[in-house]
């Protein structure tokens, strides 16, 4: 494994990382969104990820890549307010199945996820300076 593989497979870490975290501020965002262009709530959504070039006999990933952005198709949480123009005859309001709290851990993860690439790529970084260092004499 080559000094720019840790490069770039940190990187592409970096940019699944942070198309994740995009998508999961697009959920808390949309966590009160009773009405979407489709109709009917906010569908929380999810990033999916595979590792590409990965092979079990060697032990090297050459990437991570984003495989899919998936929807949670699971039910909308059913509120009970008669008062809201959103209501059905029953007087219940289809709110989207966000909890902010499981939105918000999964943001902190990312964002260390993150981090610690970013902290790969200086270590990378520090090994090339200290190399030419060295070469220098």
């Amino acid at each position: 494994m080559g000094f720019f593989d840790s490069i770039n497979i940190a990187s592409s870490g970096m940019n699944a990382q942070r198309l994740r975290m995009n998508i999961i501020s697009a959920n808390i965002a949309n966590a009160d969104s009773v009405k979407t262009k489709e109709g009917g709530p906010y569908k929380r959504r999810d990033v999916i990820f595979e590792a590409s070039g990965y092979s079990k006999f060697s032990n090297i990933l050459k990437k991570v890549k984003v495989a899919d952005v998936v929807r949670d198709d699971t039910p909308p949480k059913m509120v009970y307010d008669p008062s809201n123009p959103m209501a059905d005859k029953d007087g219940y309001v289809a709110y989207p199945n966000i909890n902010p709290v499981v939105e918000m851990t999964n943001l902190i993860d990312a964002m260390r996820t993150y981090q610690a690439n970013v902290s790969v790529m200086d270590s990378a970084k520090q090994m090339a300076q200290a190399a030419l260092g060295v070469l220098r004499g």
